[in-house]
């Protein structure tokens, strides 16, 4: 449990200190369905350490102490997320409420993953121990005898972890998470443009189940970050948003984005609907569960570059990036392994062409 004092006011928990505008206290807390846990409204997603350094990582964890945000996600999935957490919160992890997740679905595999998420956030114990992104067939394997979750409930058993989680991309496995007694929390995308899981974020908040909202942008689609924290978190049955940060700056913004109540004007609104029109659902949302391309494309930057393209008519900015790649689009071998693992089962390969093709023909005109 925590180290600090919480409070209660009106049921909803705040931690006295963070003092916003107007000199009121800024950071609201809910606790994080069963598991008893306090945790900021919008925590910090740690997917994008990996484009930092260590030294930036100690001045995001220092910027998460100054605005209250005291959630923190990482994943064995992360390559040098963990380890760059794991140096920026010595002295300060009892501040924090710790989550990481692992891919390994068997007993084995997750006894292994466990002891090196310790190792490399350097501490003791993780509140939050997540079974990371399987399919319905993965889950029941997870299940099964000697699968993950036994490595999971032992680890709990001699404190190595606190509790324990799912996090997915499909609704068909969220829907089963919620009939299963050993989840707590649930991680799915929740966003702007996506609210296919509305249904069951509010049987979430009915079972008391701890809800954790990512992708709030959309894998980058959704550029007004305000915007996008303050939709999340008007849903009361959303426990916490997290954000992917790489800067200081972006701490700053979702912080105050957690204060700002106000309604969405006419022109936010017209903006959200617009976002939706435009984007659909099929599009990228960059979460890389399509690589390793068997061609070495590097198929999330394609899709960024032909968005930023076709969205903000950024011709130049992104002809000379898609330029830069080692490998482009129309490398594609057709082999469909990334349509194979793409959670949201895009046509990549069709996506992809059509990316090119726009793409190679900026500047044609002017020849």
């Amino acid at each position: 449990m925590l180290g600090f004092p919480h409070r209660w006011r009106e049921g909803v928990v705040y931690q006295p200190g963070w003092m916003g505008r107007k000199g009121r206290e800024i950071m609201e807390y809910r606790e994080l369905g069963k598991t008893g846990l306090k945790v900021s409204r919008v925590g910090f997603g740690g997917l994008p350490l990996q484009r930092v350094d260590a030294a930036e990582t100690k001045k995001i964890v220092k910027s998460l102490l100054d605005t209250g945000v005291n959630f923190i996600d990482t994943a064995r999935a992360y390559s040098v997320s963990e380890g760059f957490l794991g140096e920026a919160l010595e002295g300060v992890r009892e501040k924090f409420v710790l989550a990481t997740k692992s891919m390994a679905r068997t007993k084995e595999e997750m006894e292994r993953d466990i002891d090196i998420s310790l190792k490399n956030l350097r501490t003791g114990y993780i509140d939050l121990y997540q079974v990371h992104n399987p399919n319905m067939e993965q889950l029941e394997a997870v299940m099964a005898e000697g699968g993950a979750l036994e490595a999971l409930e032992e680890a709990r058993r001699a404190g190595k972890i606190g509790h324990i989680g799912v996090t997915a991309h499909s609704p068909k496995v969220f829907e089963k998470a919620l009939t299963l007694p050993w989840v707590e929390t649930i991680m799915f995308p929740y966003n702007v443009v996506e609210r296919q899981g509305e249904e069951y974020i509010r049987l979430c908040q009915e079972k008391n189940i701890g809800f954790i909202a990512m992708k709030p942008m959309a894998g980058g689609n959704v550029e007004n970050g305000s915007l996008a924290v303050r939709f999340i978190l008007q849903n009361p049955a959303v426990t916490v948003a997290i954000p992917g940060m790489a800067a200081v700056s972006e701490v700053e913004e979702n912080a105050a984005a957690a204060d700002d109540h106000a309604p969405f004007s006419e022109r936010e609104k017209e903006e959200m609907a617009a976002l939706e029109k435009e984007l659909g659902t099929q599009f990228c949302r960059r979460c890389n569960y399509c690589a390793p391309c068997t061609a070495g494309i590097a198929i999330p930057n394609v899709f960024l570059f032909a968005g930023y393209l076709r969205r903000y008519d950024l011709a130049a900015w992104s002809k000379s990036r898609y330029d830069s790649q080692a490998v482009k689009a129309d490398a594609c071998m057709d082999c469909g392994a990334c349509e194979e693992r793409c959670p949201y089962h895009l046509p990549i390969r069709e996506m992809l062409k059509q990316a090119h093709t726009a793409l190679e023909a900026v500047g044609k005109d002017e020849k």
